[in-house]
């Protein structure tokens, strides 16, 4: 099978730490109970085992209500009060969409017709003559175009002249109370059809058997669609009187929430209003919702029209809602996004094992507070799950003391002495495993202790070596030999295996039994290559090899570290006496990367 395939049919899992822990296994429990019972009552309330369809809707609506209307006119230069009867084609008029408008007050101006008039007295259209007026000016606000004349519009008071429908429209305030403020008596009928179509579902407000005189009221009758404009308002803590001299916008909301399974359907709307205009806008910033209109008709020939100005409250219908029904695979897209939630108490025990050290543990004050030991639990996880790794680079170096409990890492780069001198950075010895230890010949193990005689233990005495005149200046144990390296690269090998003056590391049994046996050396290479063959030239230089790799992994404990590691002078040289080449120089360190 070609290689692509083998890497194409592999499959990769993630390692996993078990930790053996009731506080953290109790915690876990805790938060997965937590997480099953939000996500489980999420489901059922919510219904996100459905497929939800936003929708669809027209509206209807009908108004009812009679009104009487007192208003004065004048005839004859005399002011006469006469009653006007109101009904559903008076006050009402026809809106796009899903709105519609009921007059509640209203200011009219009859007989207008085409002519030349003055206009109605203002702080614009004031004027002390002519040249106050300007021919055929047009403003906005004007109710018609300047002919340029300074008239007389009322005794002392004199205004531009226009050409417009004469006699123009009054500046005056709405009437308070209200014209028509019994209209809150209205009431109005909403027929609001709905359909689902990806559900195939058509339903409607008005249900079979409704009662036609119904009112609807939020408690006692909340599904009656037949609404009483004083009522509505009262839902919103406003008053109608009040806004129905100015007018306003009200919003009646139908939110439909249909859940169209078989075993528990419900579709029904739920009816709610609310305020759309901002009633807290100042009289200056034009409040309320007015319009003009105009009823044409001729006099005598002459065409005149009668411009009423109508203020009152426009509705807003609107409708929103969802329908749900159960989708299998809606289910599974749910169960499939709440799973991560579980993590949350991967993420939380990760985060107190993470932050193990504490000023506790750091203080010598008191060694053995409880938080101190928790904190050495914690770090004992902590070196379970994480492994440092550092990046690597061809200057990166690591040098280990034998009198000290680190390694040291530095970066050739910034060399600019000798390895024995540089400081560098502190990094954790890697625990030793001593399962490789096995693998060693059965020669290594103990001898059996003679009887009456204690168990002797060979340590490295911390006594004070005598320099020979050949030792170099930065060799702490007496056994260290210059470098034969160029100038440039001297620098990598002048190390010693001790930071400060003492017994050599190669004198230790270890070094003996572990560095320098040709039979364990031989089994290694055998280990890894059972049918090893090696001819006369090649066996110290693989012995060699083999040596220098064991000090550094013993040494350095994890073979990430062993592949930058520089060994001191006195052992490379005691390994190079030990397994000598031929012939020539050696080589000396070689970075693998």
């Amino acid at each position: 099978m070609p290689a692509c395939c083998d890497d194409l049919f592999q499959y990769e899992t993630n390692k996993v730490t078990r930790v053996q822990s009731v506080n953290y296994g109790t915690i876990k429990w805790i938060i997965h109970v937590i997480v099953f019972s939000y996500v489980s009552f999420a489901l059922v309330s919510d219904k996100l085992y459905q497929r939800k369809e936003p929708v669809i809707s027209s509206v209807h609506t009908k108004v009812k209500g009679v009104v009487e209307v007192k208003e004065e006119v004048v005839e004859n230069g005399k002011k006469k009060v006469v009653q006007r009867v109101f009904d559903t084609a008076d006050y009402t008029f026809p809106l796009q969409g899903n709105s519609f408008f009921v007059m509640t007050n209203f200011l009219q101006t009859e007989g207008q017709e085409q002519g030349l008039c003055p206009q109605y007295p203002t702080r614009w259209t004031l004027c002390a003559s002519d040249r106050g007026c300007k021919k055929g000016w047009m403003d906005p606000q004007s109710k018609g175009i300047q002919t340029g004349r300074c008239i007389v519009f009322k005794e002392n008071q004199k205004t531009c002249e226009v050409s417009a429908w004469c006699p123009t429209e009054a500046m005056e305030e709405a009437p308070r109370p209200a014209l028509l403020n019994s209209a809150e008596n209205f009431t109005v009928l909403i027929k609001n059809n709905i359909d689902f179509p990806g559900h195939n579902y058509t339903t409607r407000n008005i249900l079979p058997d409704i009662n036609i005189t119904c009112t609807f009221h939020k408690t006692q009758n909340p599904l009656c669609p037949i609404f009483r404009l004083g009522d509505i308002f009262r839902e919103t803590g406003d008053n109608f009187s009040e806004v129905a001299i100015q007018g306003g916008i009200m919003g009646i909301e139908i939110y439909w929430d249909c859940n169209l399974d078989s075993w528990s359907h419900h579709c029904h709307p739920k009816y709610s209003f609310r305020r759309l205009d901002d009633k807290t806008t100042n009289e200056s910033l034009y409040p309320g919702y007015n319009f003009r209109y105009a009823k044409y008709y001729k006099e005598y020939g002459i065409e005149k029209r009668t411009l009423i100005k109508v203020f009152g409250i426009r509705f807003d219908i609107l409708v929103f809602g969802t329908g749900g029904k159960f989708d299998f695979i809606q289910l599974i897209v749910y169960i499939g996004s709440t799973l991560s939630y579980f993590g949350l108490a991967t993420v939380f025990i990760d985060l107190l094992i993470n932050t193990y050290s504490s000023a506790c543990c750091r203080s010598h004050v008191y060694p053995r507070c409880r938080c101190c030991e928790s904190c050495a639990v914690n770090e004992y996880y902590y070196r379970k799950k994480c492994e440092p790794v550092v990046e690597p680079k061809m200057t990166l170096k690591y040098v280990s003391f034998v009198d000290e409990s680190h390694i040291r890492m530095v970066d050739e780069q910034l060399l600019g002495r000798s390895l024995q001198d540089v400081k560098g950075e502190k990094v954790p010895r890697p625990l030793m495993d001593f399962t490789d230890l096995t693998r060693l010949p059965l020669s290594l193990e103990d001898p059996a202790p003679i009887p009456g005689q204690p168990e002797q233990i060979q340590l490295l005495s911390e006594e004070v070596i005598s320099r020979s005149g050949s030792t170099p200046g930065w060799c702490q144990c007496g056994n260290c030999l210059p470098s034969q390296l160029p100038e440039g690269l001297r620098c990598l090998e002048e190390l010693c295996c001790r930071r400060k003056p003492g017994a050599c590391i190669i004198t230790s049994e270890p070094f003996q039994k572990l560095i320098l046996a040709r039979r364990v050396l031989h089994f290694l290479l055998l280990y890894q290559e059972p049918l090893l063959v090696l001819d006369a030239d090649s066996t110290n230089s693989r012995l060699r090899h083999c040596a220098y790799r064991c000090y550094a992994t013993w040494r350095f404990g994890s073979p990430d570290l062993a592949d930058f590691a520089i060994l001191p002078s006195c052992c490379r040289w005691r390994i190079r006496k030990e397994f000598p080449k031929s012939r020539g120089q050696y080589s000396g360190f070689k970075s693998p990367y």
